[in-house]
Parts: structure tokens; sequence; C-alpha cells
């Protein structure tokens, strides 16, 4: 199983699975397809969106072990 971690950048998320989208849309980050949010951390893009990135980190690391 693959482990995410916060410091990971939004584009390294999307190549390691593309369903990870959905739950960054879902909790509220509509601008994962813009260019600079590949290479913004998923903590940065948190912090930006005013999102708890250890949820986030938990939500996807929950995700990908299913």
């Amino acid at each position: 199983m693959a482990k995410v971690n916060k410091n990971m950048l939004i584009g390294q998320l999307i190549k390691l699975d593309p369903n990870i989208v959905a739950i960054l849309m879902r909790a509220g980050m509509h601008c994962v397809g813009c260019p600079s949010s590949q290479m913004e951390s998923l903590e940065e893009a948190a912090m930006v969106h005013g999102l708890d990135a250890d949820i986030l980190v938990q939500q996807i690391n929950d995700f990908l072990g299913e």
C-alpha cells in the first residue's frame, strides 16, 4: 500500500492514483486541475483552503488501503 504524507505535491498524489482527485474535490479543493496546484504540497493546499492536512492525509491513506 502506498502511504502519502502532507509534504507530497498534489501532482505526486494524482500520479500515485488519479482517484485521489475526488477526495480533494470533496474536501473543497476545486483547483486541483490548475497547473500551479501541481507543484503545491498537500499541506500548502490545505492551508490555502482552510483544511486540516492531517485529516486529508488520513482520508487518502484510508482510500489507498481499501
